[in-house]
Order: C-alpha cells, then sequence, then structure tokens
C-alpha cells in the first residue's frame, strides 16, 4: 500500500544531469516508483527533463519523450533538485553552482569533483542555505557517508579503513583465489564490466583516493581535499606478493585510510592514504570478495563498526542517490537550512611519513655468514623492531653462490623511519634485490 504526498504540498521539479548507467536507472526509479517516494518525502518527485551529450545516445532505459534535453543550463535554472551524474569536473561543477545560486538542492555522485573542489561547493551550498547531498560518491549503495556525519556525531571516530574501489578488489581477489597475473585479471575485470578500457584511474589508485578524501572530511570534520591524500596502486602487486601473503597467513588489498595521528611535537593531525596492504585473513576486510567494498570504522565509544555492500553498478549506486533525494526533498518540503558537511574543526593533513603502520619487506640476499646481522643492526638504527623474519633458500646466483629469500615483517614504527631503513638495505652489497615493500595493517 502506498502513501499519499501530503496534499498541501506542492510538487518539487527534479532535473537529472547525465543518463549513463547510474543516471538511466535514477530516471527509471523516479517514473516507476513516483507515489512510493512522493510518500516518503512528503512531495512529489517530478522528473521534467534529463540532460545529456546527445539526443540520439541508446539509454539502458526507455524514456517518456520529450524528457531528454542537451539544455542543461536551462534545466538546471528551473529545477527544485538537482541530480548531478555527469562526471568529471566540467561542466559538473559550473552546473552545481549554477543550481546552488538557484536555490536548487543538489545530490551528486561526483567523488573526483568532491574529492577536488569538494570545499568551494560546500562554502557554496552553506551560503546559499541548500542542501549538497553525496552518498553516491563512495562505496555505492553502502550507507556510509549518513551514518558517519549523522550517527557518529557524538562519537569520536579515531581511524577508517576502507575497500572502496571494487575493481582493484576483483583483481586482488582473483590474483589471490586463482593464482592468476595481475594482467590476467584485470582483463578478466574489463570482461565483465567491473574496469574501463582504460583502467587508470582504478589501478594507479585515484579513484579510492578521492574517496578517501571524502571519507576523511567527514569522519575529522575537517575539509581535505585529493592532494592531502598519499596514493598508491596496484600495478606493482605480483603473484609472488600473493602467494607470499597467502603463505603467511596475510591477503592484499587496496585500502583507503584516513587516521587520526600524532606528529613529532604531540601536535594532532589527520593521516590520508591509499596503498596495497597487507590484512591478515583473521580481519573483516579480509573477507571482502569480488567487486564488494567495505568500510572499516573505528571510534572511540562504537568501537569498530563494519558497512559492506555493492560498490559500483547502476541499481545500487541508483538506491543511494535516491536516498539522498527523498532526504533533500523532506526537508525541502518540511523547511530548515541544508545539510552538507559538518566541518567544526581544522586538524592539518600529515604527510605519510607521520604515519604509524608495519611493514612486509621482501629481500633477495646473498646466503653467507654475518647478513642476518648487518639487516638488523640498520634496523636497530632506524629505531624499527623486528617482529618477524623467514628465511628460504631461492636460487643459486650466477656465480655459483647460494642465494636466499627473507621476508621480514616490523613492528609498527613511523613511516619515515621504516623507509629510511629499507632504502639503507637496500645499499648493503650482499643485498642482490628489494622484491617488494608492502605495510601491513590490522595486526
Amino acid at each position: 500500500m502506498t502513501t499519499p504526498a501530503t496534499p498541501a504540498a506542492r510538487a518539487l521539479r527534479v532535473a537529472l544531469l547525465g543518463c549513463g548507467t547510474v543516471g538511466s536507472q535514477v530516471a527509471r526509479i523516479l517514473l516507476d516508483d513516483a507515489d512510493n517516494l512522493a510518500g516518503r518525502a512528503g512531495a512529489r518527485l517530478d522528473l521534467v527533463g534529463v540532460a545529456v551529450r546527445s539526443l540520439d545516445a541508446e539509454r539502458d532505459v526507455e524514456l517518456p519523450d520529450g524528457l531528454l534535453t542537451t539544455d542543461a543550463d536551462a534545466l538546471v535554472a528551473d529545477a527544485d533538485i538537482v541530480i548531478e551524474l555527469m562526471g568529471g569536473i566540467e561542466p559538473a561543477k559550473s552546473l552545481i553552482l549554477r543550481a546552488i545560486a538557484h536555490g536548487a538542492a543538489v545530490v551528486s555522485g561526483n567523488k573526483a569533483l568532491l574529492a577536488l573542489d569538494g570545499p568551494e561547493l560546500y562554502e557554496q551550498a552553506d551560503a546559499a542555505g541548500v542542501q549538497l547531498s553525496y552518498e553516491a560518491a563512495v562505496a555505492g549503495a553502502i550507507p556510509i557517508l549518513r551514518p558517519i556525519r549523522d550517527s557518529l556525531s557524538g562519537d569520536r571516530i579515531t581511524r577508517v579503513l576502507g575497500i572502496v574501489n571494487g575493481t582493484t578488489n576483483y583483481i586482488l581477489d582473483q590474483m589471490d583465489s586463482t593464482g592468476a597475473q595481475f594482467d590476467d585479471a584485470l582483463q578478466a575485470a574489463q570482461h565483465l564490466g567491473y574496469a574501463e578500457a582504460d583502467p587508470t584511474a582504478d589501478i594507479e589508485g585515484h579513484d579510492a583516493a578521492a574517496k578517501a578524501a571524502i571519507l576523511a572530511s567527514l569522519s575529522f570534520h575537517t575539509r581535505f581535499a585529493l592532494e592531502d591524500v598519499s596514493c598508491e596502486g596496484i600495478t606493482s602487486v605480483t603473484a609472488d606478493d600473493i602467494a607470499a601473503a597467502a603463505e603467511d597467513g596475510y591477503v592484499i588489498k587496496l585500502l583507503a585510510i584516513a587516521e587520526l595521528l600524532t606528529d613529532a611535537t604531540g601536535a594532532e593531525g589527520i593521516g590520508v592514504r591509499v596503498h596495497p596492504t597487507l590484512l591478515p585473513r583473521t580481519h573483516p576486510l579480509a573477507a571482502v570478495h569480488g567487486a564488494f567494498n567495505a568500510v572499516f570504522v573505528e571510534a572511540e565509544n562504537a568501537g569498530e563498526l563494519m558497512f559492506y555492500g555493492q560498490g559500483a553498478g547502476g541499481t545500487p549506486t541508483a538506491s543511494a542517490v535516491l536516498g539522498d533525494v527523498v532526504s533533500a526533498a523532506r526537508r525541502r518540503v518540511l523547511g530548515g537550512p541544508g545539510r552538507t558537511e559538518t566541518t567544526t574543526s581544522q586538524v592539518p593533513a600529515l604527510g605519510i611519513d607521520a604515519v604509524r603502520t608495519s611493514y612486509c619487506i621482501a629481500l633477495q640476499v646473498v646466503d653467507e655468514p654475518g647478513v642476518l646481522a648487518r639487516i638488523a643492526q640498520i634496523f636497530a638504527a632506524n629505531g624499527v623492531s623486528i617482529e618477524t623474519m623467514r628465511q628460504r633458500i631461492r636460487q643459486d646466483g650466477p656465480d655459483g653462490a647460494t642465494t636466499a629469500e627473507l621476508r621480514i615483517v616490523t613492528h609498527r614504527a613511523v613511516e619515515a623511519s621504516l623507509a629510511a631503513t629499507v632504502r639503507q638495505v637496500a645499499e648493503l652489497e650482499v643485498i642482490t634485490a628489494v622484491s617488494s615493500v608492502l605495510r601491513v595493517e590490522g595486526i
């Protein structure tokens, strides 16, 4: 049974910018579920137009005649709620600013724009008193931004770890479960539609970095931008890394991490980073398979929380968009200022060198007496202690000398000290190669 809209409330004019994978599903839901949405929002949500680049392009859904338009400016100028799903920086940014200036509430899924120019957009929305919502910008269908902003607003978040890119999670999961090489797993992801023809934004970590900036901004009530995020992708992760991790009881995931840190002077700051990470297989995030996403939150009073679900796809992401639309419509019907983000602090962003983490270092070494002692001496000089060390004879060198592989896992230490340790160890003449260096979390 549907609930009728509030009789006194006029219909709200909704403009949709973009009709791709997500936009087409948003349009479908707005049209097919109009009565249910009206009951929840308190007013009918009339889709008055869908702005597209080409009227002749094929669509995933069939829309009523006259709904498509190439005149996004005119559409925005006459809307109560604008849904921006175009992607990219321009013209999306200009259209959002125009909508805000006209007093329209804005719902966006544009993580790249929000990570780059979010602070400007938030300020303009605050000044205009309109709502700017972006739940779909991070982790698809997973409701994570509203819980951080609202449900945990009375708590103090200390750390957020997230698998927020389904493409890279699928690739790493395939390498772990089937033994596939990186290139083969990437091709499989492209075949299934998880990865674009140009997968750079995913595999180099840029997509996850944009989402990390948004998560950090909400979690720590300070505006962070993409430039504040230290970013490494997964292109250097090999099948040997995956196999060695499995042998030691770990799995490799691309993590977005935002955490409260203390610098050398004792002042607090926030570290925001994205990189491939070793996780113990007992950690909840280690069990996130395929193209799914999950965000693990640590708070002082709530403790540990995990949000899990589909991180991409037209219908799941449309669910997050429509949640924001109903919320914005409800606020417009009832009155009151719009909600954007809760910026109440000015905590500085700290660089990667201030992070405290653990390293897993794979070294190819000459198998001769005294090697371990020389390596241990460098670790000690940098204040880095060794948690575990495993040695395995690898092969005979070209001159007949026996070589070995050392895999060293450190205790937690400052990133700057760990990086210096690796550099100095690599300079020893008994080290034939530094095979890999991966950070370790969850231990």
